[in-house]
């Protein structure tokens, strides 16, 4: 019997786990640390001789599907769950669902950029959490919960989006990505469902099974206050929550753009001293996933 680096793996982590850890009760005197290989079975889904197969290099062709169990039992985060994916030499597919909820230092940094408008978003298109100059930028909409329903739906998107058909056409295939993810995902098959019944241009490029996600990429925008501005955008996947990106605009260094920008920042500046002390920055900064608000 060959121990695998996949066995070792599972040992140390099984070590490190109290019966109290995973809500188990305790039965008589334990020779070792940690959990049994029973109890992690049971909470993984599998049998004990399966998984003692599995941790003794026995057994070396385990599914996804008992992986995910295992990582459930063992309490793997996101990074230990990939590791041991790869242990097993399986392909990892697509992370677990996460709540759609901002991490607090994330959102404490966006708070941090007053100069760049900043958003996360989620693979439906979710506006997560914005930071206070994205808020003024995205000032113009009657609702901020979601881009595809402001790109479609409100008819500041087509005033707003300079090249609508390009945003539009973005919006679509982000859209398509994102049912690829996750297909059953039933808050995204209901966005699409109400733009098809709603709009004849979305039923149309939806037709076209465009597939494609955020990189980076410049956009112009019409804002009503300060006029057009061009600005460059990067996107960043947060590590930790499967899906969300980061957003992050500017516009080139002593141009017009730059200077709406400034514009963007004095109106955030004057909403925020217009909003009931320590509202405001709550209220631009928030999670909005599911388009509720905390105003």
């Amino acid at each position: 019997m060959t121990v695998t680096d996949l066995g070792r793996f599972l040992t140390a982590r099984r070590a490190r786990l109290s019966p109290d850890d995973v809500g188990l009760l305790s039965h008589g005197r334990r020779r070792v640390a940690g959990l049994r290989r029973e109890e992690v079975a049971v909470l993984a889904g599998v049998s004990a001789d399966y998984y003692t197969r599995l941790e003794q290099g026995r057994e070396r062709a385990p599914s996804a599907s008992v992986l995910d169990g295992i990582a459930r039992a063992l309490d793997l985060g996101p990074e230990a769950r990939e590791h041991l994916f790869r242990l097993a030499d399986v392909a990892l597919g697509d992370r677990p669902f996460t709540p759609d909820r901002v991490d607090d230092e994330l959102r404490d940094l966006l708070a941090e950029w007053p100069h760049l408008p900043a958003v996360i978003v989620n693979r439906r298109l979710d506006l997560l959490a914005r930071n206070p100059i994205a808020a003024a930028l995205y000032s113009d909409f009657t609702a901020t919960d979601n881009l595809a329903r402001m790109t479609f739906l409100d008819p500041v998107g087509r005033i707003f989006f300079t090249d609508w058909e390009r945003s539009a056409r973005a919006c679509v295939a982000h859209l398509r990505l994102a049912l690829g993810h996750q297909p059953g995902d039933r808050r995204t098959l209901a966005l699409t469902e109400e733009l098809t019944t709603a709009d004849d241009d979305f039923r149309r490029l939806w037709e076209q099974h465009d597939v494609r996600g955020k990189t980076r990429e410049a956009k112009t925008f019409k804002h009503s206050a300060v006029g057009e501005m061009t600005l460059t955008y990067r996107a960043f996947d947060v590590r930790g929550a499967s899906g969300q990106q980061l957003i992050v605009y500017r516009a080139a260094p002593d141009t017009r753009d730059a200077d709406a920008v400034r514009l963007l920042g004095m109106l955030a500046r004057t909403a925020a001293a217009n909003t009931p002390s320590g509202a405001g920055q709550r209220e631009v900064i928030m999670d909005c996933g599911n388009g509720a608000t905390d105003r």
